[in-house]
């Protein structure tokens, strides 16, 4: 487990030291302590509260399997973010922000793939067969390319959610994000609106030491998450072995059983697979579902692929709006049919299609 970051770590930090009242956004009020010598001060307990509650919603989604994509350009959060978050293997953005990254990703993937081209160009001896010039500007795409989208090659779907520093300087990707309904978490600062994103943790989004601290704790609440996922697979595993050898077993029990009493076992045991109820699965995996969501849906009686796949887009709408006000910009459509490719174990299927009908909006 994580250690629980203390007020007294992100005073020390400097994360409580906001902008010059003048330059303030009111709706940043509920989070500012003070003002002093014109400039407003940031509650840090409430930081801290935020911070937590981000912590544990981007720990499920990591656990879930999606990737977090971690945006940061500006000067001073470059190198913390390169740093803190390629320790826990998810994709970020440090340079230029490209435009249409989410909503037009299947020609960034397209890019992507450019790169991957190039390197089998160098492998397999075509790339000596180009002339000096030709070699030289495939030289030069190849590095502009790995600049740009060289920490974002292995993200080969939209991400489950956005981490930003600074929305104000972000604001393209804060848009795309809202439009494809992916969750956002955020520092906001008080120069900022925290209506736009999901999960706002109040912190001073300019300092180098501010920026560290909040990614120190983001990218270990996300590690926790990814070794979540690798024991809950490591467990399966087991269990499937486990199963295997049962299976194995099982004949020599079953025709012993068959021999003294054939009717009434076999007739019994239908009954008891009836009784068990279906367990409840991670519905994050549908394009569209925050962790918000899916509890709403959890909370409706919506705990599976089978029962998301039979619902009424509309009524899923009404669930969403009655949970939350926050959740009420969502568009439903699509989910059934995505849920119907997840029930009948179609992922590869059901990846495709999210990966080309960006982010499950048709």
């Amino acid at each position: 487990m994580a250690s629980k970051i203390e007020v007294k770590d992100l005073l020390e930090a400097g994360v409580h030291f906001g902008h010059l009242t003048r330059k303030w956004n009111p709706n940043m009020a509920p989070y500012i302590y003070m003002e002093r010598n014109g400039i407003h001060v940031i509650n840090l307990y409430k930081t801290v509260a935020k911070l937590e509650e981000a912590n544990e919603a981007l720990k499920k989604i990591a656990a879930s399997g999606r990737k977090i994509l971690f945006v940061a350009t500006k000067k001073q959060a470059k190198d913390i973010v390169a740093d803190k978050v390629s320790k826990v293997n998810m994709p970020y953005i440090t340079e230029r922000w490209p435009g249409g990254m989410l909503t037009n990703f299947v020609t960034i993937r397209k890019a992507v793939k450019k790169m991957a081209a190039i390197d089998r160009m160098k492998k397999d001896g075509t790339f000596n067969t180009l002339s000096k010039k030709e070699r030289l500007q495939v030289d030069r795409l190849r590095a502009k390319l790995d600049k740009n989208l060289g920490s974002i090659a292995d993200m080969t779907r939209l991400p489950g959610a956005l981490f930003i520093v600074d929305t104000m300087r972000e604001h393209i990707a804060v848009k795309e994000a809202q439009k494809l309904n992916i969750p956002i978490f955020a520092m906001v600062d008080t120069n900022s609106d925290p209506r736009d994103v999901d999960y706002a943790i109040p912190s001073n989004d300019d300092a180098g030491k501010s920026i560290e601290a909040i990614l120190e704790s983001v990218t270990s609440a996300v590690a926790e998450g990814l070794e979540e996922r690798k024991s809950e697979k490591g467990n399966e595993k087991e269990k499937e072995e486990s199963k295997a050898d049962k299976k194995e077993k099982a004949p020599k029990k079953e025709e012993k059983t068959a021999e003294a009493k054939p009717s009434k076992k076999a007739e019994a045991a239908p009954k008891k697979e009836t009784k068990e109820e279906a367990k409840p699965e991670d519905l994050t995996k549908i394009e569209g579902i925050g962790p918000k969501a899916a509890e709403a849906l959890a909370a409706n009686g919506v705990n599976t692929y089978a029962e998301l796949a039979d619902a009424d887009a509309e009524k899923i709408k009404e669930i969403l709006t009655e949970a939350s006000s926050t959740l009420a910009h969502l568009d439903p459509t699509s989910w059934p049919k995505q849920a119907k490719m997840a029930a009948d174990g179609n992922w590869d299927e059901l990846k495709e299609w999210q990966d080309s009908v960006k982010g499950g909006v048709e």
